[in-house]
């Protein structure tokens, strides 16, 4: 389910079943970085609407937690576990954060969540058809880790 007002309403009716909230995670650049930050913003979110298809009825994406590359590394991560407090106290078993952003690795130990880390590919030159099957490609290889995810905190 995503983030708009009919799926979170589906949501707030069937909490017992949706046990799983996605937080995509970008940092914003400017300059010479511009074109690679937004490269890695259309891979996440054509990846993470993906995955909100394949489990929709288990998972609820939420919007994006986004920050400034040049932002303290200290207080992105103090915002995102203020974000991560509110989401778990609001009944989700699961917590998943999905980037493209190497640095996170470092602080993955930092967060309650599961962070999935994933290289950005380049799709600009790509087609739309090209684009979908390697997103495709992605997701299935993601489905194995939601799956272990939920099979060992039930």
């Amino acid at each position: 389910m995503k983030w708009i007002p009919q799926e979170v309403e589906t949501y707030l009716n069937a909490k017992e079943y949706v046990d799983t909230a996605v937080i995509p995670v970008y940092s914003l650049s400017f300059g010479e970085e511009m074109k690679q930050s937004a490269a890695a913003f259309e891979f996440i979110s054509l990846l993470t609407g993906y995955l909100e298809k394949q489990f929709t009825g288990r998972i609820l994406l939420f919007p994006p937690f986004t920050y400034l590359k040049s932002d303290n590394m200290e207080n992105v991560i103090d915002e995102l576990i203020k974000w991560e407090n509110v989401v778990l106290q609001s009944e989700f078993k699961h917590l998943l954060y999905i980037t493209s952003e190497l640095d996170w690795r470092m602080y993955e130990n930092r967060v309650g969540g599961s962070l999935i880390w994933l290289p950005s590919l380049p799709l600009g030159n790509m087609s739309e058809p090209q684009k979908v099957e390697v997103i495709e490609s992605q997701v299935k290889q993601l489905l194995s880790i939601f799956t272990q995810k939920w099979s060992i905190n039930g």
